[in-house]
């Protein structure tokens, strides 16, 4: 056994994923108070116009009520270190939600009571299986007139096709809503109402046999529950941890982050869930234990002016194995090259620490020079690689139109960060060159937040030009650009690491002109490494 084995085996790292609206952020701060991050939650500040999520840190996100970059946050419980990244549920940002599950070594699905499985649970809940990474699903608003929870489930198992193991059980719903039932405990927990939700509820320990229950919650919904959990135990699918570990079953909890309803005993049995960190697979199909005396981990996230002050540029990095300290040496495997690491912070939002020493499993900080690049690898002792985090193809286009010409180099200072971070991806035309930068991205609000932060972080003003083409695919082999260029409902660029991508005005004329090369020394991709070529 390693000398941090013990160490390691505290620590858990995970992600929550939702569709928009179904409660994310609200969790997440309820989970940061029972952890003691916070004292209360920031959505429930008696000053409502001051009202934002501990999480969202971003200027525009407090405005308009939305996570736009993923957050980091840490907090204890029950003698865990709790790692959180907090991802943006909006499906505009979706690329930076992808590369976060990277990091993560387990998720929480959580699902709105009202609305059931929706869109953007599905698109995440995918990349979850792909990726093999443990869920457990937390149903929300149960404070509301919502489904009946076993359609609910239904439709996890249908929809999403994973059984489900519920692990508690609501008591009433709605404003009836009192508890839930701790299915693998027998042991009923009713809540008293705190002041708005803003502070821990206490637990009261009840039974379902007492008389007071069923005046509580009423005489048909008292029936429910008891023929809902004679059904569970009759015909339910017992929990199977090591079927939950492959990602082929998911644990369901039910509760209310807004009135802090189930999130206590959820934490308490997601601890117990959630794995610690577990062997990663190289490039190369190594194995790499996080017990390993060698360090490693890789860069998932970049981040400029999260300290406007200090105009700052942080690469979130995840440990893979050993231990970091600060100060140490490792080599960067892309370039070769030593660094030093001798500035590394931790986070709860927007509130950072400095950290001396972490753990396989951590999230740490590094401040970055500029010589960090998502997917980057850094490691002691035997070289290794970890698979790259990949850029998808965009689907919404602009050209960028400069309010101000003199400021054309603060502007490519500008986007050249703001590419590196992920948060829009730069073409250039090939005629035109640097004077007028195209930008792609996943979703058009990315566009926004782009130009937000180039008038509010770098002093540039732009507007844009939208640009009628839908898809976009680098090309790989041999390609003649002036052909390609003549053809109607196309546009050739170069991206800012000179690889050629091709735009096409509708997916009729992708499949169209891909179709045309299909005897031809050339491939079409739809998402690259960065620091590789196409």
């Amino acid at each position: 056994m390693s000398q941090y084995s013990e160490e390691i085996q505290k620590r858990r790292t995970f992600a929550i994923i939702s569709h928009p609206d179904a409660g994310k952020t609200t969790l997440t701060e309820k989970l940061l108070l029972y952890g003691g991050a916070v004292h209360t939650a920031g959505s429930v500040k008696a000053r409502k116009s001051a009202r934002h999520a501990t999480s969202d840190w971003m200027s525009m996100e407090q405005e308009r009520g939305i996570s736009i970059s993923t957050s980091v946050m840490h907090f204890v419980w029950a003698g865990c270190e709790m790692n959180l990244l907090d991802t943006p549920g909006h499906n505009d940002f979706s690329e930076d939600t992808y590369r976060t599950l990277a990091a993560a070594d387990s998720a929480i699905m959580l699902l709105d009571a009202v609305k059931g499985v929706e869109p953007q649970t599905i698109k995440l809940f995918q990349v979850c299986r792909m990726r093999g990474i443990p869920i457990v699903t937390f149903i929300n608003k149960m404070d509301r007139e919502g489904r009946d929870p076993l359609e609910l489930l239904s439709e996890i198992e249908e929809v999403l096709g994973i059984p489900t193991s519920p692990a508690t059980w609501p008591v009433g719903q709605g404003k009836n809503f009192v508890g839930v039932y701790d299915r693998w405990h027998k042991r009923l927990m009713k809540f008293e109402r705190a002041d708005g939700g803003s502070n821990r509820v206490p637990v009261i320990d009840g039974d379902l046999d007492d008389p007071t229950l069923k005046n509580e919650i009423g005489a048909r919904a008292y029936e429910d529950l008891r023929d809902a959990l004679e059904l569970l135990d009759g015909a339910g699918a017992p929990f199977d941890r090591e079927a939950f570990l492959a990602g082929k079953l998911s644990p369901v909890f039910f509760g209310s982050a807004l009135t802090n309803f189930g999130v206590e005993p959820f934490l308490d049995a997601f601890i117990h869930l959630a794995p610690a960190p577990r062997n990663r697979i190289t490039a190369d199909g190594d194995t790499v234990t996080p017990d390993s005396d060698d360090f490693s981990g890789f860069v998932f996230k970049i981040q400029a002016n999260m300290d406007p002050r200090h105009r700052d540029r942080i690469a979130f990095f995840r440990l893979c194995s050993g231990r970091f300290e600060r100060g140490m040496q490792a080599v960067l495997g892309r370039t070769g090259a030593k660094l030093t690491l001798s500035k590394s912070l931790m986070f709860m939002a927007q509130e950072r620490s400095n950290v001396e020493e972490a753990y396989a499993g951590d999230i740490v900080g590094l401040w970055d020079s500029g010589q960090l690049h998502i997917g980057d690898t850094l490691f002691t002792g035997k070289p290794v690689a970890y698979e790259g985090i990949p850029r998808f193809s965009p689907e919404h286009f602009v050209r960028v139109v400069l309010r101000d010409p003199l400021k054309r180099k603060q502007l490519k200072k500008g986007l050249d960060e703001l590419s590196e971070e992920g948060a829009v991806q730069v073409f250039y035309d090939l005629e035109r060159m640097e004077r007028d930068p195209i930008l792609g991205a996943v979703g058009r609000l990315q566009f926004d937040v782009v130009q937000n932060r180039l008038e509010t972080e770098y002093n540039v003003r732009v507007t844009f030009d939208s640009l009628p083409y839908q898809h976009a695919r680098w090309i790989e082999g041999e390609l003649d650009a002036d052909e390609m260029a003549r053809r109607s409902g196309t546009l050739c660029l170069r991206d800012i690491e000179n690889r050629l991508i091709v735009l096409f005005s509708s997916e009729w004329m992708m499949r169209r002109i891909i179709d045309d090369y299909k005897d031809k020394p050339v491939e079409f991709i739809a998402a690259v490494q960065p620091g590789r070529k196409a």
